[in-house]
């Protein structure tokens, strides 16, 4: 992704932190048939290889992964917090008329190879270990082994793993770092006391730099 000096992110424990707390990413590639592109939980795993290798599971169904056996190169997306910057959160504008909007946001972007699994041991962890993460916290959280052996055996056989070793990883933190101090404070203050949750959030991100 294109992204100025300014705005880059190489803390990797940041970055970790970012892909794990992403709810949903996007898998992106490109083969025989175009660009292609899934929405789906993933799971990250930091001790695995230098950046960490991610895994998560795609229907059989979904054409993309014979593009990803087939050694493409793949891209997930992480996205986070975003908000609209109004040139009016900046105080040098009252002399210095010639500003326009922007859009700061948080991004991590993932690139690597992925290994298409189909054996059902390894789906079933998969999917266990995605269940488990997303139902804990709940009074009476669902488990895999709750479905009918049967079944599931059915379900499992519905999609396929896919295992990815990061090769590549950047991240982006545009919060306005290329403005005067002044303006870097004004954005932050505007965004603080915006109705919008998501605003302040990203300025809560601002207040960490």
């Amino acid at each position: 992704m294109y992204n100025s000096k300014p705005h880059q992110d190489h803390d990797l424990a940041r970055l970790h932190q970012h892909m794990q707390q992403t709810r949903l990413a996007m898998l992106v590639s490109h083969g025989e048939r175009g660009l292609l592109a899934t929405h789906l939980p993933v799971l990250l795993t930091t001790s695995e290889g230098e950046f960490g290798t991610v895994h998560a599971h795609l229907a059989r169904a979904n054409p993309q992964w014979q593009d990803l056996a087939s050694g493409a190169e793949a891209l997930l997306v992480f996205p986070g917090d975003d908000a609209y910057v109004s040139p009016t959160y900046y105080p040098s504008k009252a002399s210095n008329p010639k500003t326009v909007p922007t859009w700061n946001y948080t991004a991590v972007h993932a690139y690597g190879v992925a290994e298409v699994i189909h054996e059902a041991a390894p789906l079933l962890d998969i999917v266990t270990r995605l269940t488990d993460r997303h139902e804990q916290g709940r009074d009476t959280p669902w488990r895999v082994t709750d479905a009918p052996a049967d079944y599931l055996d059915g379900m499992l056989r519905a999609i396929v793993g896919i295992r990815l070793p990061i090769a590549r990883l950047q991240g982006a933190r545009k919060l306005s770092q290329n403005r005067s101090a002044e303006d870097f404070a004004g954005v932050r203050e505007g965004l603080g006391a915006s109705r919008d949750p998501l605003d302040r959030q990203l300025a809560a991100h601002m207040r960490t730099l």
